[in-house]
């Protein structure tokens, strides 16, 4: 069995700890896959080749995540966190130090796109989502947002270096540093994870006493039926409460990447200079900070649905405002979409994995969430894709725009439909 490199006793927040380890992870690992939003104007300049084609590559990596998810959730059930995320940081830096290579378009979906793309669905939000939750459970929307709000630190930072990066040595330059810092941070800090506080001799949320830690857990049940039973994945697809969250995750994230890929060469069209483009995309994930942690805290108090919704409609306003921003592309207006993606729609990452976890805790966890997660990051793929080839064909964003709105208000309403609340209330509505 594997066993911790940690000494026998250890500190009651150490979970506050592996929060901060999932902080700096989501900072480099995510932002290693979005700067592919910078890359994607040099290299349509460098090769000349279709944007839909040039674009797919993030897309391919999306579809090869989405494929290896289920399996992503398997191996965390039997190997942990510690060797799932090892395996990402060497698959990312080998696909970052690999792309400054590419001379063809199949050499950028292999590296940007599988690698690049596979890896980091190991360090990123599905897998995080993996373990993190075992770890709270009153507290279980704060400590994932926390950890997921090193995504909006790690933009701040990275993206405007990176791209000054790219303005004075290229866009291999650029790969080649971010490949070197995913090695030097990234792999030693991980060897800190553990799959559950009990493997540690520690109790969720910090508790001392296993039997105060078991009540509290009870606490909040309110369909006693449903929660009791051991959910297998096979179990949970036959239920239409997994549908429903497959459903909304799919277009949640439809919406989410549509944009994240193809707003820095929307904005430079309209209108906006480069530098202009990368501050705003960087600022999106900062306005992310404040608003991920205070809708992941207020999800313990109000429930999950409730933020998701709030997620769901910032996405509807940004994508309102890129509409506007075609026909007058005015600061006000950018900041607009930039404060509704930013503080309001990247909320959706708090309770990305508490809406799972709510109806199907349980040992076999990893594997169902790992499968939810093929739809969500089917829908990341697809909207990067359906985007680039929209505009191919009708030479605009608009009806892309506008089909993201439409799946956001369905992704709002799929999750009311799963309905977590019905199963588990959380911290805030346990009646005292």
């Amino acid at each position: 069995m594997w066993q911790p490199l940690m000494p026998p006793r250890l500190p009651f927040f150490y979970g506050w700890v592996i929060v901060a380890v999932a902080f700096v992870t989501m900072a480099l690992g995510v932002n290693a896959r979005t700067a592919f939003s910078l890359l994607f104007p040099p290299i349509l300049d460098e090769f000349g080749w279709e944007r839909g084609v040039t674009a797919g590559a993030f897309s391919f990596g999306f579809l090869v995540s989405a494929i290896l998810s289920p399996s992503l959730g398997r191996l965390m059930d039997r190997r942990g966190p510690r060797f799932v995320m090892e395996m990402g940081v060497g698959l990312m830096a080998a696909g970052l130090l690999l792309a400054p290579l590419v001379s063809r378009p199949w050499h950028l979906y292999a590296t940007l796109g599988v690698l690049v793309g596979g890896g980091s669905v190991c360090v990123s939000y599905t897998g995080q989502a993996l373990y993190l939750p075992n770890w709270f459970v009153r507290r279980r929307g704060l400590a994932m947002s926390l950890a997921f709000s090193g995504v909006g630190v790690g933009s701040i930072l990275l993206l405007p270096w990176l791209q000054t990066l790219i303005g004075r040595g290229g866009w291999r330059s650029a790969c080649w540093a971010m490949a070197v810092l995913v090695l030097v941070l990234l792999a030693p800090l991980n060897l800190l994870l553990a799959r559950r506080p009990q493997d540690l001799g520690l109790e969720p949320d910090g508790d001392r006493s296993s039997r105060d830690a078991a009540a509290k857990r009870t606490a909040n049940v309110v369909d006693p039926a449903w929660a009791a039973i051991d959910w297998t994945l096979g179990r949970a697809v036959r239920t239409a409460r997994f549908w429903w969250i497959a459903i909304g995750f799919l277009a949640g994230l439809f919406s989410w990447y549509a944009v994240q890929v193809h707003q820095t060469k929307y904005l430079v069209e309209i209108g906006f200079s480069p530098s202009q483009a990368a501050w705003a995309l960087g600022f999106v994930s900062l306005a992310g900070i404040p608003g991920q942690i205070a809708l992941g805290h207020l999800s313990d108090r109000i429930g999950r649905e409730w933020v998701w919704t709030v997620g769901s409609l910032g996405f509807v306003v940004c994508y309102l405002a890129l509409l506007a921003l075609g026909q007058a592309p005015t600061l006000p207006l950018l900041w607009l979409m930039v404060v509704s993606q930013g503080m309001l729609g990247y909320g959706l990452t708090s309770v990305i994995g508490a809406i799972p976890a709510e109806i199907f805790e349980g040992r076999h966890y990893g594997s169902i969430f790992g499968t939810l997660m093929l739809a969500a990051i089917g829908g990341g793929a697809a909207g990067p894709f359906v985007a680039g080839a929209l505009h191919d064909a009708t030479g605009s964003y608009t009806l892309a725009w506008w089909i993201a709105i439409g799946c956001s208000v369905l992704s709002g309403v799929a999750i009311w439909l799963a309905a977590p609340r019905r199963v588990r209330v959380v911290a805030g509505r346990v009646p005292a």
